[in-house]
C-alpha cells in the first residue's frame, strides 16, 4: 500500500522550501549548464495571500517535492518551482502538486495558467501534457530564451 501524501502550504523562506529548491536548482544546473538558461526567482510576495502558493508534499513526514503559484496577470497564473526528490519520482506526485496547485488557482479566481520548462525535462513534459497543458509562446523572462517551451491551460 502507498504511504500517504500530504500536500501543504509552506513558508518559501522555510529551510524545508529552502531545501527542496536548492534541490530543484541542483537538478536544473546538471540539466541546462549555460548560466543564461536560469531565470529569476520567486519573492516571498509573489507566493502568500492572494498573490499565490508555494506547496511541499511530505511522505511520512518526509519533504519530497514542491510546486508555486503566482498570479503574472489578472487572471493568469504561473506554475513555477515543481520539483520532486529523484527517489520519489514515478508514483504521482507530481500531478498531485499539480492538482492542487490548480485548486489554489480557481480559489484565487484564475481562469488560465502558464509555465515555462525546457526540452532536457522529458518527464516535467509529460506530466504537464498529460494533465491538459499546451504549447503557448514564450512569455515574460522566457521570451528571448531559446532553451524555454512554454505551457498554458484554461482552467
Amino acid at each position: 500500500m502507498p504511504e500517504p501524501v500530504e500536500i501543504a502550504p509552506a513558508p518559501l523562506t522555510s529551510p524545508t522550501a529552502q531545501a527542496l529548491i536548492a534541490a530543484l536548482d541542483a537538478d536544473l544546473a546538471a540539466r541546462y549548464p549555460d548560466p543564461a538558461d536560469v531565470h529569476p526567482a520567486l519573492s516571498v510576495a509573489e507566493v502568500t495571500g492572494d498573490s499565490g502558493v508555494f506547496l511541499v508534499a511530505t511522505v511520512a513526514g518526509e519533504p519530497v517535492g514542491c510546486g508555486a503559484l503566482r498570479q503574472i496577470a489578472p487572471g493568469t497564473g504561473e506554475i513555477k518551482r515543481m520539483y520532486v526528490a529523484p527517489s520519489h519520482r514515478g508514483r504521482g506526485l507530481g500531478n498531485k502538486l499539480l492538482a492542487e496547485l490548480e485548486r489554489h488557482a480557481r480559489r484565487l479566481g484564475l481562469s488560465e495558467l502558464v509555465l515555462e520548462t525546457g526540452a532536457a525535462q522529458p518527464e516535467a513534459l509529460g506530466l504537464y501534457r498529460r494533465a491538459g497543458f499546451t504549447g503557448i509562446p514564450r512569455f515574460g523572462a522566457y521570451r528571448d530564451s531559446p532553451a524555454s517551451i512554454c505551457l498554458g491551460k484554461s482552467l
